[in-house]
């Protein structure tokens, strides 16, 4: 597991101050339906072997892992800035016996070479970024893509009907999901055809999320 510069601060996947509730997380976002909608990320996505995907913002390694064991000879890279989830992650990597190099680090400054991906992911982890963060992490993500290379995000999205959707989750973040601002910035860091590719619900329509995808 490599690690980059990472004296800054960050959201943990539980939420500001939760970093204590992590042994729950994977359990709670079974809860949700997360298992699910990453299944549905990966089909959209349509992968072929061989091929170097990113996971940004990989959490505990839950989406990686399910790359890995659907596609073994794709080649996985996992990232994240949260120590701690990345561990476990690799446990997971472990445990399910499959190979996912994972890296410390943040999607806005991502430590890889221009045009180092074919794939690039990133599950329930854009909202957790400011907006300044957010148009420069895409920026990031397009510049490691190769040309012609995909970025898949799927995340939560704010609705005006509902309000916010968890409290885990910071409201002001949120109202910068709505799916016609996540397309903004997918558009502004260049991704030629920033579509989105379905929406949905989870935990009877509380969770609203919707999937995005665009072209390098």
């Amino acid at each position: 597991m490599a690690s980059a510069e990472t004296h800054r601060g960050f959201i943990p996947a539980m939420g500001q101050g939760r970093d204590w509730l992590l042994p729950i997380y994977d359990p709670l976002t079974t809860l949700f339906g997360m298992r699910r909608v990453r299944r549905t990320l990966l089909e959209q996505a349509a992968l072929s072997s061989p091929s170097r995907v990113l996971d940004v913002g990989c959490g505990t390694g839950s989406l990686a892992v399910l790359i890995k064991q659907r596609h073994p000879n794709v080649d996985v890279v996992a990232l994240d800035p949260d120590a701690r989830a990345l561990a476990k992650g690799l446990r997971k990597a472990r445990q399910a016996d499959v190979s996912i190099h994972f890296d410390r680090g943040f999607a806005d400054a991502l430590p890889y070479p221009d045009g180092s991906f074919d794939r690039v992911f990133s599950s329930a982890m854009f909202h957790h970024l400011e907006r300044d963060e957010k148009s420069q992490a895409l920026h990031e993500i397009r510049r490691v893509l190769k040309p012609g290379g995909r970025f898949h995000l799927v995340d939560f999205v704010a609705s005006s009907t509902i309000g916010p959707p968890s409290r885990m989750h910071s409201y002001h973040r949120l109202t910068e999901n709505a799916p016609h601002d996540v397309l903004g910035f997918l558009t502004q860091a260049g991704f030629a055809d920033a579509t989105i590719a379905a929406e949905g619900a989870l935990l009877a329509g509380r969770l609203r999320i919707a999937y995005f995808q665009g072209t390098a």
